[in-house]
């Protein structure tokens, strides 16, 4: 029995990535060669830069191309075959931060109106532990997700606690956990600390204001670092 439900649409880094590797198929760009920089492949696919390394993120999942940090993406020795397409390998990491940033960017003012001091004892508590785990050389993820969850349940309603958790653990989808191997160090966690410090202060003072546009920032700004760290011109 055909199913009576329309097939999902594809993403968008799903469908340049299949476009890439028609080019890649009928020989424009050879096995072992140096994909051209990211300017002339946005004019030539018509497309914009984030979408683009969404796109070649997935093409290196599946095994098309190699990016080497700070030299460029390279055509693999082995490409799929002319009609294969890119497999869904979750939400696209731009949309995904641009939608934490407006649900977030609206939540944090219930946080900001509601929150207690032992609410905010336990974020500083989360930044604190980020400082330590960024020391020992381990990724903060967890404690980062502590302090966004418990800022989600600082607004008292349960349906933003589920979607705003939902949206944060996407992070762990194959193209979002792929592209935070190639842009995720110390450095780009330092940052996210003292942004999470600002938002932290912000709520301490009751500054609705502040506490929006330091959590807009903040993942906007993440958002860049996530994406930015594959440019190789």
């Amino acid at each position: 029995m055909v199913s009576s439900y329309p097939a999902p649409e594809r993403k968008l880094y799903q469908k340049i990535a299949d476009r890439l590797r028609e080019y890649i198929v009928q020989g424009d760009f050879k096995v072992g060669s140096r994909l051209p920089p990211e300017r002339d492949l946005t004019q030539l696919l018509g497309v914009s830069r984030p979408s683009l390394r969404e796109a070649l993120i997935a093409l290196e999942i599946e095994g098309s191309i190699e990016i080497k940090m700070g030299s460029g993406v390279y055509v693999a020795a082995r490409v799929h075959e002319g009609g294969a397409r890119t497999v869904t390998l979750g939400e696209s990491p731009s949309e995904l931060m641009q939608a934490r940033a407006l649900i977030e960017g609206e939540a944090v003012v219930l946080a900001c109106m509601h929150g207690k001091k032992s609410d905010h004892r336990y974020l500083k508590d989360c930044i604190d532990a980020m400082r330590a785990s960024i020391k020992a050389n381990r990724p903060p993820l967890e404690d980062d997700r502590k302090f966004h969850h418990r800022l989600a349940k600082m607004t008292g309603n349960s349906a933003l606690v589920r979607i705003i958790t939902s949206l944060f653990d996407e992070r762990h989808s194959p193209i979002s956990s792929h592209l935070s191997e190639h842009s995720e160090n110390p450095g780009t966690w330092d940052a996210a600390v003292i942004e999470h410090e600002a938002i932290l202060h912000a709520l301490e003072c009751k500054d609705v204001i502040a506490a929006q546009t330091a959590l807009r920032q903040h993942l906007l700004r993440s958002e860049a670092r996530w994406l930015g760290a594959l440019e190789a011109e």
